[in-house]
C-alpha cells in the first residue's frame, strides 16, 4: 500500500490540471538552474563562457550551414522577418556572383537579370568575386546585360577575382559604371573545352572548331569594350593576361577604382605597389617576348614556329 501512495499522488497531480503537468518539468529544471547559478556564485566561477556556449535548451549553440539570415521589414507590414541575405540583395537589385559560374548559376542570373528588367530602370549592381566560368553560360550572361542595359543602367564591381569570362562580364556594364575595389585583379585568358569530348575525329574538330569561334567572339566583344584592336586583344590573351585594378582602367576594361576617401591614402604609392611589374624569366619564358608586364607593352612578332600557335581549320 506504501508503494502505491507515490503513484496515486501523481494521477492526482495530472487529474487536477493538466496544464500544471506541463509546468512540472520546467519548474524542476529551473529549480536545479538557480541551484547550480547559486554554488557558482559561492565558488567564484562565471557562467557567462557556458552561457554562449550553449543555446536555451542546453545544446551547444552551432552557427547556421546555409547563408546568413537577416532581418526585413516588408513595405505595408508592422512586423519583422528573417530572410536570406541573396535574397535581400535581389531586393535592392542587386546580385553578388562568388562562385563558378556554370550553367545552374548562369541560368539563375538570367532569369533574376530577366525579371528586374520588367521590374523598372532602376539600376542594376553586378559584384563579381568568382574564379571563372564555362564560355557558353557566360555568353548567356553576356546577352543578358547586353539586354538590360538598353533600358536599365548596368553597375558592375569586382571585389577580388576575375577570372577569365568574369573579366568580360566586369567589363559590360553600363560604360562609366564599372567600377573595381583597390586589390581587384582581372585575368584574361582563352576559354578551353568545357568537358572531354570522345567521338570520330570529324567530331572532335567541329567542336574545337566551335569552341575557337566562340573564343574569337569573346575577343572581338572585348575589342568592343577597350577600344584596343582585335588584333591586340588576340595577341594579349595569348597567354593568361594579368591585370591590376588601375590597369584594368587604363587598358580600358572598367571606368573607375574605388579608392578610400581618408586624407592619409596615397594614391600615387597605390599605382606603384599595385602593378604586376618586370616578371621577365629566361629567354624561352619571356612572357610576349616584352619587357615590363603585358599591359601596355609592344608586342613583337616572331617567326619562331611554336606548338601553341596551331588553330584548327575554320573550314
Amino acid at each position: 500500500m506504501r508503494n502505491l501512495l507515490p503513484l496515486a499522488t501523481a494521477f492526482a497531480v495530472l487529474a487536477i490540471s493538466e496544464t500544471n503537468a506541463y509546468f512540472l518539468p520546467i519548474t524542476a529544471s529551473s529549480f536545479r538552474v538557480h541551484a547550480m547559478t547559486r554554488s557558482m556564485k559561492l565558488s567564484g566561477t562565471s557562467t557567462t563562457s557556458s552561457n554562449r556556449r550553449r543555446g536555451r535548451g542546453g545544446g551547444i549553440v552551432m552557427m547556421p550551414n546555409g547563408p546568413p539570415q537577416v532581418p526585413y521589414k516588408a513595405k505595408g507590414t508592422d512586423y519583422w522577418q528573417f530572410v536570406d541575405i541573396y535574397q535581400r540583395l535581389s531586393m535592392d537589385r542587386v546580385i553578388l556572383v562568388g562562385n563558378f559560374i556554370d550553367e545552374e548559376v548562369a541560368n539563375g542570373m538570367v532569369a533574376t537579370l530577366l525579371n528586374f528588367k520588367s521590374e523598372g530602370r532602376e539600376p542594376i549592381k553586378l559584384y563579381f568575386n568568382s574564379p571563372g566560368g564555362l564560355l557558353r553560360p557566360c555568353c548567356a550572361v553576356y546577352d543578358a546585360i547586353c539586354s538590360c542595359k538598353e533600358t536599365t543602367p548596368v553597375h558592375t564591381m569586382n571585389l577580388g577575382l576575375a577570372s577569365g569570362m568574369v573579366s568580360m562580364l566586369c567589363g559590360a556594364g553600363t560604360r562609366g559604371r564599372r567600377f573595381a575595389l583597390p586589390n581587384a585583379r582581372y585575368l584574361l585568358q582563352r576559354v578551353g573545352m568545357e568537358d572531354v569530348f570522345q567521338g570520330q575525329a570529324t567530331d572532335i574538330g567541329l567542336e574545337v572548331t566551335s569552341v575557337k569561334k566562340a573564343n574569337d567572339r569573346m575577343e572581338r566583344e572585348l575589342a568592343k569594350m577597350t577600344g584596343h584592336l582585335p588584333e591586340k586583344i588576340k595577341a594579349d590573351m595569348k597567354r593568361d593576361f594579368y591585370l591590376s585594378s588601375d590597369e584594368a582602367v587604363r587598358y580600358g576594361l572598367i571606368d573607375q577604382v574605388l579608392l578610400p576617401s581618408g586624407k592619409n591614402y596615397d594614391t600615387q604609392a597605390y599605382i606603384e605597389q599595385n602593378s604586376f611589374g618586370d616578371f621577365r624569366g629566361e629567354e624561352k619564358q619571356t612572357y610576349q617576348d616584352v619587357k615590363g608586364s603585358g599591359f601596355g607593352a609592344k608586342v613583337t612578332n616572331d617567326d619562331d614556329d611554336d606548338d601553341d600557335d596551331y588553330e584548327p581549320p575554320l573550314e
